[in-house]
């Protein structure tokens, strides 16, 4: 039984929005890419667990979320004047959606209604800036949530994580916030399956910061771990943060260097360096683990390719099986819930 991949893309060029395509679990093999929902740009895409899938949408010049029944067909658009999402994130205990605007600075949340359609129940406006001549105004690039169900968002123009109270009905109230280093470029983060730790990926300055994650908001600085090689000197930022269902093992994706880094977790949770693998495409964006955690499927945006690794559950490490697969502009690889 084949497993359905779903690509969210740019459509700058030859895209023309939401994808998916076919993965044999035996062979690792991709195929028969088919096209879901014409929608200008979705670039991030998230499911809920009755099917419905909610993404980065556009509609009339204006930017926000969309809302896809199961046959991929518009439930709604919520937009308004201004550049689209970049992150989309579903909380199914309180039926609510997130989503993280990097040009506003902004999150937002949404309220799932009976149909799958969306409400705006609330906002909240980041303010600031960095170091980093990326960094002239803040931009929130996730919004997603901890494990004890409270609302985290990465500021990559603050280098800030901050953290929010979410009330039955979506509203927010700013809990704490942890601000990681100047002109690092917080991107996104991950928190561990039974250590009390998180992993923040940095986008400007190529690297991974360890935290002790102590609940509601409060994190302590343990490590930096470089995502590139010593002797790499030219350009690079990081992208996509993918921890193994075991808890074993991180990965993360440079683009300019064109690869994926593995770690290994240790006992006390810090990391330490498997390996560096090329992606054999131009910006890998974004990455993710097959549910069955055998295969690792990532994308490039200016390449229009695919690349599909086989996963050793046991070491972490990477093995190319195939990077010819066209999915024109993919920038985030999801599977349904």
């Amino acid at each position: 039984m084949t497993q359905t991949v779903y690509f969210g893309t740019y459509t700058r060029r030859n895209s023309q929005g939401i994808y998916k395509a076919d993965l044999d679990p035996t062979s690792g093999h991709l195929s028969q890419l088919t096209l879901v929902a014409a929608e200008p740009s979705p670039t991030y895409l998230a499911f809920d667990q009755a099917g419905h899938l909610y993404s980065v949408g556009s509609k009339d010049g204006q930017g926000g979320i969309v809302a896809l029944d199961q046959k991929g067909q518009v439930i709604n658009h919520l937009v308004s004047e201004g550049a689209p999402l970049c992150y989309v994130a579903v909380d199914e205990k309180r039926q609510l959606v997130y989503g993280a605007n990097y040009h506003k600075g902004q999150v937002l949340v949404y309220q799932k209604q009976a149909d799958g359609s969306l409400t705006l129940a609330d906002s909240d406006t980041h303010q600031g800036h960095g170091p980093h001549e990326n960094q002239a105004s803040a931009h929130v690039h996730f919004s997603d949530l901890t494990p004890d169900n409270y609302l985290i968002t990465c500021d990559l123009g603050t280098d800030q994580v901050i953290t929010y109270d979410v009330s039955p009905e979506g509203k927010i109230s700013k809990l704490g916030s942890y601000q990681a280093a100047p002109g690092a470029g917080a991107r996104h983060i991950v928190f561990h399956h039974f250590f009390k730790m998180a992993y923040l990926i940095c986008e400007l300055n190529s690297t991974i910061e360890v935290l002790a994650y102590d609940g509601m908001g409060d994190f302590e600085h343990l490590q930096t771990i470089s995502t590139l090689p010593e002797d790499y000197t030219g350009p690079n930022g990081t992208a996509a943060l993918r921890l193994s269902a075991d808890g074993r093992f991180l990965y993360g994706s440079n683009r300019g260097h064109d690869s994926i880094v593995v770690y290994k977790i240790v006992g006390d949770g810090m990391l330490e360096l498997v390996e560096i693998v090329p992606t054999q495409g131009n910006n890998p964006r974004d990455f993710n683990i097959t549910p069955d955690q055998n295969y690792l499927i990532a994308v490039h945006q200016d390449s229009d390719n695919a690349t599909v690794f086989k996963r050793n559950p046991e070491t972490g490490k990477l093995t190319e099986l195939s990077h010819d697969f066209y999915v024109p502009e993919a920038v985030c690889v999801a599977f349904e819930k």
